[in-house]
């Protein structure tokens, strides 16, 4: 299992219409010109959240793609964007069924956080983050900062193996250099001891990119009303 600010389980786009908020904005990171994530993912994972905080029967299957990808949700609350609860996989999933239901998994099972109330959607942001192009590394630090986001094999203290991973906006966030990184990631999959050069250079590592979309639970709004005009 992979762990990070978001974990694993099994192993703000600009509107052209104009009719929702400016706070939604496109982050994507190796890639120009996204072909595969699209707002209404987002979206989807507001409605079936939403549907069951109101003991609501489920969504209706959406209209975007469903293709297999590896995927990741993430959870926010407040101004300051503060994490709320994220879990993703790494297994090629069709996207109906993976964000359905990883967009649970992560508002409600995030063993780091209570589950979410509906008294927190008003203040909630959601992102989808779709994972692409992976590639095995040839050492530690073989990629690149604010490009690839990075996925690491090790053994701990006791020789078990351990794996974690950061998304691609993880470093940057955090003011991190390489070393800095994956000395965090390998704490964060659970190796307690000092960290050695030896054991950087031990551990396997595959990058990948990412392509991200950030929604507000306004623009969720904005959206459901445009839907039902």
């Amino acid at each position: 299992m992979a762990s990070d600010d978001c974990s694993t389980k099994k192993l703000k786009l600009s509107n052209s219409s104009g009719k929702m908020s400016t706070s939604l904005s496109n982050r994507i990171s190796g890639t120009e010109n996204p072909s595969i994530v699209h707002p209404e993912m987002a979206f989807y994972c507001f409605d079936v959240v939403y549907c069951q905080l109101n003991q609501l029967d489920p969504p209706k299957a959406p209209n975007f793609s469903n293709e297999p990808f590896p995927i990741f949700v993430t959870w926010m609350i407040g101004k300051e964007m503060r994490l709320r609860g994220c879990i993703g996989t790494f297994n090629a999933m069709q996207l109906h069924s993976s964000l359905r239901e990883y967009a649970v998994t992560s508002a409600f099972k995030d063993s780091r956080f209570n589950p979410i109330t509906r008294d927190e959607l008003p203040r909630l942001h959601v992102s989808v983050s779709i994972l692409l192009h992976f590639e095995d590394g040839a050492d530690y630090l073989d990629w690149e900062l604010g490009v690839h986001g990075i996925f690491i094999e090790f053994y701990n203290e006791k020789g078990n193996k351990r794996t974690a991973t950061y998304l691609p906006s993880v470093a940057e966030e955090q003011g991190w250099d390489k070393i800095q990184t994956i000395d965090s990631l390998l704490h964060k999959g659970g190796y307690r001891g000092s960290v050695t050069p030896d054991l950087r250079r031990s551990l396997k590592l595959k990058r990948y990119q990412c392509e991200k979309i950030t929604v507000s639970y306004q623009d969720y709004v904005s959206h459901v009303n445009n839907r039902r005009c």
